[in-house]
């Protein structure tokens, strides 16, 4: 029996969810224990029973991913049916699987969940602005995974819940279970596949919690546009707690997207996932996914307070008499992680919604080159430039196999999660900054004065904040500039509470001004190589905006 949307037969009553899935599965009422919406207290009490599953020193779950510490891209696909063809983005980023093989996986999927003893149904939001959230069902087999979806989605009130009714979109998580690697467009033992026509996705082999976080997320980078002509943003947001100003961060995972939207002088909009309509900016997300790798609460006060009961730790190292975690230990992976609730950041805004639109778009990048200058302020081709080419160093750790930092390019810094063309997206976004009359920058939170290679270090944190200070009370955009050669960034002269020397990467480079310019022309030359896929459809002033040499 395949499992087909879970339908509610009576909205107010929650028994008949669990019912109907009961009858989808072909489950008896004294074999499986189906628990939906289950409070963190009942979950932690399942999960214990997970292997190696602990409770740390403050409170939070702490859970293991199993051989999987990090996403799967290239195990992402996408069904290729009749409906939503014409609109997807093929090739590395979206593989095509067929209906037979989604039928196939969805089914070994099924097979799996009915051997389980205990289920988890989660019913919950993504999407902030009630005109476009989207109801989202997760059926999983992990407490672990309940739990990390609970604070990831838009947790229902009482009454939300009792008149849920059918989901939008369902997820059947059965990431403990392998695919059968010699099923027809299969590469490996595991998958992570949407279906658009039946709007439901599945998982095998990989028990990583981010995947059904970040299936979402592409599912909102295709409905949201296509649907209802609203930008899909891989970016986090804040609002200024006096002036109302809203701030977009854009930039990969370990760029300092949620590191640098804490702030405790604004309101936390949300840390990574965004949309931008004509009402303003919403939240697709009902928590935050921090990076945990050398987090302390001198660097990170607000994350690190966030780590408690209800939060989720994943593949962290504990002390195993105090249970108090080491966030400097990344012998398991570097790609350490928390997930909570929002409303456990003191400074968040709730709900998570601005009806003001942007004042400041900022490019995060982490250049492990160290040749890009620590913020440099964009004009609107180069906006559209740096926006298409998403550079970034591929930080360790976020990805299965990445194990020191790595150039690359990520379209619309956000390229492993678009289901359409990167160009859709930034005519979207163009159009928007232009309407709105919104500022842009560029700020490199990675190496300066010299390369992660050479041994160099990244900019200090208080120095990014120094500048996002400046930013946001308007006296960097009054500061002197100077033009930086090859990329042509207008590069500030002084940033209050930053030293000179380090706004210029020229002329701090340890090797000299000769080695500089050598360094910055091969940076230059792989974003000239990577800007050939999109050349054909960017205009001849977004192509000028970019590195001359």
């Amino acid at each position: 029996m395949s499992p087909s949307k879970v339908k509610v037969t009576s909205p107010s009553d929650p028994a008949s969810v669990e019912s109907k899935l009961r009858e989808e599965l072909g489950l008896s009422n004294d074999v499986t224990t189906i628990r939906r919406n289950a409070p963190p207290a009942i979950l932690y009490e399942d999960g214990l029973h997970e292997n190696k599953t602990a409770i740390s020193s403050t409170g939070a779950l702490i859970a293991y991913s199993g051989e999987k510490t990090g996403r799967s891209p290239r195990d992402k696909r996408i069904v290729e049916e009749s409906t939503s063809k014409d609109e997807i983005w093929w090739g590395p980023v979206n593989k095509p699987c067929s209906e037979r093989t989604w039928a196939i996986n969805r089914e070994r999927a099924a097979d799996y969940l009915r051997t389980r003893d205990h289920l988890y149904i989660v019913d919950a939001y993504a999407g902030w602005d009630p005109k476009y959230r989207i109801k989202v069902r997760v059926i999983c087999a992990r407490a672990y995974h309940a739990l990390f979806m609970t604070n990831m989605l838009i947790r229902p009130t009482k009454e939300e819940l009792e008149n849920f009714g059918e989901p939008d979109f369902t997820v059947w998580n059965a990431g403990q279970f392998p695919a059968n690697k010699n099923t027809e467009d299969m590469t490996s033992k595991t998958t992570v596949e949407i279906n658009f026509k039946a709007m439901e996705m599945i998982i095998l082999g990989t028990e990583y919690a981010g995947e059904m976080k970040k299936g979402i997320f592409t599912v909102m980078f295709y409905l949201m546009p296509v649907h209802h002509n609203v930008l899909t943003l891989h970016s986090s947001a804040n609002q200024g707690i006096q002036d109302g100003d809203v701030t977009l961060f854009f930039g990969l995972s370990g760029t300092g997207k949620t590191t640098l939207s804490a702030d405790p002088h604004r309101l936390l909009i949300g840390d990574d996932e965004h949309c931008w309509s004509d009402n303003g900016v919403f939240n697709i997300e009902g928590g935050c996914y921090a990076k945990c790798i050398d987090l302390s609460a001198e660097k990170e006060p607000e994350i690190f307070n966030a780590i408690k009961f209800g939060s989720v730790l994943e593949n962290i190292v504990y002390d195993p008499t105090t249970r108090v975690v080491d966030y400097e230990d990344k012998s398991i992976t570097e790609n350490t992680r928390c997930a909570y609730p929002i409303e456990y950041i003191p400074s968040a805004k709730i709900p998570c919604f601005a009806d003001s639109h942007p004042k400041n778009i900022i490019l995060l990048t982490c250049d492990a080159s160290g040749v890009l200058p620590p913020i440099s302020k964009l004009t609107p081709e180069q906006v559209m430039y740096h926006f298409i080419s998403g550079y970034t160093s591929k930080m360790a750790g976020t990805e299965q196999g990445v194990t020191e930092p790595e150039p690359t390019f990520s379209s619309c810094f956000g390229q492993p999660f678009l289901a359409l063309h990167p160009i859709r997206y930034a005519t979207m976004l163009a159009e928007k900054m232009s309407k709105h009359n919104a500022n842009a920058w560029l700020i490199n939170t990675g190496w300066t004065g010299s390369s992660y290679v050479s041994g160099g270090k990244r900019c200090p944190l208080k120095y990014t904040r120094a500048i996002l200070d400046s930013i946001h009370d308007g006296t960097l955009a009054q500061e002197q500039y100077e033009t930086l050669p090859v990329f042509n960034l207008q590069v500030p002269t002084h940033v209050c509470d930053v030293p000179s020397e380090l706004l210029n990467p020229m002329r701090n480079w340890a090797q000299g001004e000769a080695k500089y310019t050598s360094a910055v022309k091969n940076l230059a030359s792989l974003f000239v190589e990577n800007f050939h896929t999109y050349e054909d459809k960017a205009t001849p002033d977004v192509l000028v905006a970019g590195p001359q040499f």
